[in-house]
Formats: C-alpha cells, structure tokens, sequence
C-alpha cells in the first residue's frame, strides 16, 4: 500500500501534549536508553510482542497551521478504514513499530484530550516501512536530521476493526493498575503506566484480554 497523506490531518502520538495524571506523551527526538549497558550482554534479542497500544489526538490542535486531530471516527471514516500511523519521532515508539506484524491487534487509545483512554480496536495491515513526512518541509513531523539515504523513521498501516463496547478511561484502567500492582493481576505492570511518555507500547497477551473483559463489566 503506497504512502497515504491527509491536508491538514498527522497523527499527533509523538509530540507534545499531557495527560491527566501530569505525564508528558511522547517525548519527540527523544532517543530511547541503551537497551544494554556495559560489556557483557546477556541477551541481544528484543522481546516479541503480539499486541499493541497506540496513541493519538481525537481533538483539534493546530500547529504551524495544521490540525493534528486523528481520532477512531477519523480512521474509521477513511476508505477501507485504513491509513499509516505517522509521525512517530520517539526512537523505542519507533522500534515497537518495527516489530509489529500483519494481522496484530492495537487498541486505540485517545490522548491529549479531555478524557484519555482507550477507544476501540485496530488492526497492524502493513508492516513497517519509511514515513515520508519526515522529508516533507511542510509536515509538523519534518525531520532535518533525516535523510532518504538513511531514514530515521518508519510507520505501519493500520485498519480499524471495531469500537469498544465501552470506552475506557485512563482513571479507571489506572485504578486497576494500582489494584494489580497492590495484589498481583495483569495490569500491574502495563506500559501504559509504566512507560507512560510512549505513544506507542506494547501489551501482553494477559493485559490486552483482562482489557477486553472489561466491556462486559461496570466501570469500577
């Protein structure tokens, strides 16, 4: 599937904004720590995951004229309700892009925004490949640094599968968060609190269907 592009319109995961509990998301250019540190390396394989939480802005912001709105009715509303997930400038974002594969599922979480959360489900249709904003001067995610010879950032495609049955809220999944991590239970250590500045993380398998399961319940 060829590069898609939206006037006006860029996923806004990686750059700036706050969520409700105060923690920045994103962390633009920022790179990533070394995964290893000294001269021994215990083990240089990355870890595999197979699901996947992705943040992006469902309310308007402008900058430099631009809106970054892209919420799950936005990707919902597109053909095939599909698009690339640009605008990733977070080097370990990047990376959990380059590891995900065809046919994964990634909840859709909405940030920056009155009330953050997860929204629905999306589905990994194309794997990583170059992100083209970052050669264009007119994109909010320009990179200068960036090269075509050597490109510094990647993007998936991404098709959206369906809306929640309920909407998430981060106050509650951080309530369950805390309960784990009090007790023991699948959230205790979720990115999402722990890792919290990426706009993209990876999940368990435990944590992503304990998530699911809440459709069905009361909010606590």
């Amino acid at each position: 599937m060829p590069p898609k592009t939206r006037a006006g319109v860029s996923k806004r995961a990686a750059n700036t904004g706050k969520e409700d509990d105060g923690e920045t998301v994103g962390g633009k250019r920022k790179a990533a720590a070394p995964v290893e540190s000294g001269k021994k390396q215990v083990n240089s394989e990355a870890p595999r995951y197979s699901h996947w939480l992705m943040k992006s802005e469902p309310e308007s912001r402008f900058e430099s004229g631009i809106d970054g709105k892209f919420g799950i009715e936005d990707l919902k509303a597109l053909p095939d309700q599909t698009d690339c997930w640009d605008g990733v400038r977070n080097y370990q974002a990047r990376n959990f892009m380059r590891q995900m594969k065809d046919g994964q599922l990634a909840f859709f979480y909405h940030s920056n925004c009155k009330e953050p959360g997860i929204a629905g489900i999306m589905k990994i249709v194309k794997e990583a490949y170059v992100d083209h904003t970052q050669f264009d001067k007119k994109d909010i995610h320009f990179d200068a640094n960036s090269k075509p010879d050597n490109p510094k950032w990647s993007m998936v495609d991404v098709q959206y599968q369906r809306m929640l049955k309920r909407f998430f809220p981060l106050s509650e999944l951080k309530k369950y968060h805390l309960q784990h991590r009090a007790k023991g239970g699948p959230l205790k250590d979720m990115a999402l609190f722990t890792s919290a500045r990426l706009s993209v993380q990876p999940l368990t398998p435990e944590e992503f269907d304990f998530i699911l399961s809440l459709e069905d319940k009361e909010p606590l």
